[in-house]
């Protein structure tokens, strides 16, 4: 569904380019849900913003490409980086950051539930017949109609994140990306937040990806993921597989401090903290944190491949 190939992006500053992704080369399949992991200023936002095709000043891509290709409704599409805003809503679809301060709060939810809707699909139905659709659809995800009359500032955060994800979905895209979709919410709302994106991807059969430095929320939802530090991806793998077997010692250390049922143990974080963008370490990135770092680890940048049926790390220590 998605191909990311070789891709690095910066972005301009008046002291010179800030590398943020660093050539970062994987796919996402046709439905999954595919999560990306890691600290905070790894480069989530900036992978997905890239995927989205938002690709504008200061930030610019390197090199590389994306290519997002599938097929619906009995036609196949294929895009590449700078052409894929051409099917915003209708192939793929966003739910950016703190989206809850995205909608407009003086436009009633029902006219921007309309100004989603591309223009070509406009002159197929007439408007209430497209306002009946999208009543049913809120209908389908036990969201009431009566929100169509509503404007944003009446609803509660939660309310409004469904919304969003309504708006996103209302078009049936193959890939809808998601950027901390359970961000500033309570842990009951977060659940039902998961459980609608989950019912979504089964109902619709497309492709998710989820952003969230929660590695709690990518252990419920997500089927592969991937784990990133300083811009680079480090590890890629079934979730299941990377929870219960963690190759990169990074990923090893981000499970080992997650709180489990009935373990009493006492809990440590990773010492240090992530290097500075404009002033990155020489070889690989995680070296100065790393318990089990060498000699070459500080000198050469590991490569990304794969190790095992599946399975992607970027480590010396993995033969």
């Amino acid at each position: 569904m998605i191909k990311i190939e070789h891709l690095s992006t910066s972005y301009s500053t008046i002291n010179g380019p800030v590398h943020v992704i660093n050539d970062v080369d994987f796919e996402i399949y046709d439905n999954e849900i595919f999560g990306i992991a890691g600290e905070s200023g790894c480069g989530k936002t900036t992978l997905l913003k890239a995927l989205y095709d938002i690709v504008e000043f200061p930030l610019v891509v390197d090199s590389g490409k994306l290519v997002l290709s599938g097929e619906k409704d009995g036609k196949g599409f294929s895009y590449e980086t700078g052409s894929i805003r051409k099917t915003w809503w209708n192939n793929i679809s966003y739910v950016p950051q703190a989206a809850q301060s995205v909608l407009n709060p003086i436009v009633p939810l029902k006219k921007q539930f309309l100004d989603s809707i591309p223009k070509a699909d406009k002159k197929k139905e007439t408007k209430e017949q497209i306002l009946k659709r999208i009543a049913d659809y809120l209908k389908e995800l036990n969201l009431s109609p009566d929100l169509l009359n509503a404007y944003p500032f009446q609803l509660s955060g939660g309310m409004r994140q469904r919304v969003i994800i309504a708006l996103a979905t209302f078009m049936s895209p193959k890939v809808v990306l998601a950027d901390e979709p359970t961000t500033a919410l309570d842990v009951v709302v977060q659940r039902g937040i998961l459980m609608m994106l989950m019912r979504l991807q089964k109902q619709l059969r497309n492709t998710m990806v989820i952003v969230s430095h929660d590695m709690g929320v990518h252990y419920q939802v997500t089927d592969r993921m991937g784990i990133m530090y300083s811009g680079s991806m480090v590890e890629l793998g079934k979730t299941e597989d990377i929870f219960e077997r963690p190759i990169h010692p990074y990923t090893e250390m981000l499970v080992g401090a997650l709180p489990r049922v009935g373990d009493k143990s006492q809990k440590t974080g990773i010492p240090g903290r992530p290097p500075a963008l404009t002033n990155p370490p020489e070889g690989c990135r995680f070296a100065p944190r790393c318990p089990k770092a060498t000699k070459e680890c500080k000198k050469t940048v590991p490569l990304f491949r794969q190790v095992e049926p599946g399975r992607y790390t970027a480590c010396h220590l993995i033969p």
